[in-house]
């Protein structure tokens, strides 16, 4: 699988790369001033570059720009480049120019889209992590730095997402999207900020990253499907997460998950599944987490079938979301709790063809003993297996 990945990020790289004969639009041309809002300039310089008939560039130059909201709008006649060599600074919450909502920045419905420079979109996100908001749906008001709405045949490569209000990336409905060396940091007291969210998308690659939250590194929706995650570094934040699912009617399944050759460091959980208790039905399958390194982790292995934040569920209904042919390979590290292998499977649907091979986990803390839990699930095991496995389905 590591060659097939080298050769398609290869590829891409190379493809992306031939915009150095692109028609450049800098937004200084059209009013762009650094320090000063800038977002009328950014809009006006996209759509002269989106219209292009060749290949175009957008440019940010150095400096801080402020941009209240901007929705980048397709399709574009050719491809296009984005290239943020500066930042780009939203409003603080109760700023005049704060616009609330969920979207800062969206890319919507482009083909072959670069986003490249070495730039920062800047969320300014602790001016609204201290308050209070409606937990159930999730701080939804909140904005997420940077949108991929429907977009295909990208790469985002070379910039930081930091300290977002809410998700730092969110992408919905995108095929053939890879992040190469991308980076989203906030604290790992910021709530809610996924590092990148992945939804409803097909053939979506995230490649040598470094995501620092304060919630999921990366997070993978329903109708995600052929999605690579692969030497990402993950810390501090939640893990990496499949989930959660089954929260929401028609649900699409998820399908062809790999998560390869990562580190999580002084993360709450590691690798893990989580669906709702008392759900609406749906399925993931082909789940692959392999060569990982655990770094004072808690949690781990985790599946989790009665995932309950804030205990607002039925625990006594079984979830409806089946699970099936999930695969841990050499996990290998340090869990900084007792429980270091703990799949919480459904009763109304046990687990399917789960493999557990060469684990090996040991306390990062006194060297006390690590234990596995088993529910609803009997898994395949092989090779190391520390802790001891377990094999039974009560």
């Amino acid at each position: 699988m590591s060659l097939k990945l080298n050769v398609i990020a290869l590829a891409l790289l190379v493809l992306f790369a031939s915009h150095a004969n692109a028609q450049v639009f800098d937004v200084t041309a059209n009013g762009a001033r650094p320090n000063a809002d800038s977002t009328q300039a950014l809009l006006a310089t996209w759509k002269q570059a989106c219209a292009s008939p060749t290949r175009s560039k957008v440019v940010v130059p150095k400096g801080i720009f402020m941009i209240t909201k901007a929705i980048l709008q397709g399709p574009c006649k050719a491809p296009i480049e984005f290239n943020l060599q500066g930042t780009l600074q939203a409003p603080p919450v109760g700023s005049g120019n704060f616009k609330g909502g969920d979207t800062w920045i969206a890319f919507d419905n482009v083909n072959f889209l670069t986003v490249s420079g070495f730039g920062v979109f800047d969320g300014q996100g602790s001016s609204a992590w201290g308050q209070k908001c409606d937990h159930t749906e999730l701080c939804g008001s909140r904005p997420i730095n940077i949108r991929f709405d429907f977009v295909t045949n990208s790469i985002v490569q070379d910039v930081t997402s930091r300290d977002s209000k809410q998700f730092h990336v969110n992408v919905l409905g995108g095929r053939n999207v890879t992040f190469h060396n991308f980076k989203a940091i906030a604290p790992g007291n910021s709530p809610n900020t996924d590092g990148i969210h992945i939804g409803r998308s097909t053939d979506v690659k995230i490649l040598n990253s470094n995501i620092q939250t304060g919630d999921d590194c990366v997070s993978i929706g329903d109708g995600s499907k052929q999605i690579t995650v692969t030497k990402v570094t993950c810390g501090p934040g939640h893990g990496i997460s499949i989930g959660s699912l089954g929260k929401y009617p028609n649900e699409q399944p998820v399908q062809g998950i790999f998560v390869t050759g990562c580190t999580l460091i002084n993360t709450q959980n590691g690798v893990r599944i989580k669906t709702w208790p008392n759900s609406y039905p749906g399925t993931a399958s082909d789940i692959h987490f392999e060569d990982i390194v655990m770094e004072n982790v808690g949690n781990p292995v985790l599946i989790d079938q009665e995932y309950c934040p804030r205990n607002e569920c039925n625990l006594k209904v079984p979830s409806k979301v089946k699970l099936s042919n999930i695969s841990f390979k050499s996990i290998r590290g340090t869990t900084s709790t007792p429980l270091a292998v703990n799949l919480v499977c459904s009763q109304a649907f046990p687990c399917q063809n789960v493999i557990l091979q060469d684990i090996n986990l040991r306390s990062s803390g006194s060297g006390g003993q690590v234990t596995s839990h088993c529910k609803n699930v009997k898994p395949t095991v092989s090779g190391t297996q520390i802790p001891a496995p377990c094999l039974t389905t009560g």
